[in-house]
């Protein structure tokens, strides 16, 4: 057995959860926040036999897409802010981060 931990952006919850539901992966949701963007971020924990993993996989792979972002730099900390001008820079977000653990026990009560 695995666990399977999908860290996703918010806005390709919904979608991915309905996916996995459709093929009976059990879900849990947990808001979570990201480090980089400060941003809403939603860890799912998916539990499952070991001949499902990619299954799930890659349905977290289709269903997790990504996009590019407009966002405004952090000012330079301990630095001159006077000639500090922020200028909003495109970057790449979405996808998934995903962590699969083995599982030596599961129980259900």
């Amino acid at each position: 057995m695995k666990l399977i931990l999908a860290v996703i952006q918010d806005k390709d919850s919904n979608r991915l959860i309905d996916a996995l539901n459709k093929k009976d992966f059990k879900t849990t949701k947990l808001s979570s926040t990201g480090g980089f963007l400060k941003e809403g971020n939603t860890t799912l924990i998916i539990g499952c036999d070991d001949e499902y993993v990619d299954d799930a996989l890659a349905i977290i792979k289709r269903k997790s897409s990504q996009r590019e972002q407009m966002v405004a730099p952090i000012s330079p900390m301990g630095g001159n802010t006077d000639s500090y001008i922020p200028q909003p820079i495109n970057i790449e977000v979405g996808g998934a981060t995903v962590f699969v653990l083995p599982v030596d026990q599961f129980h259900q009560f």
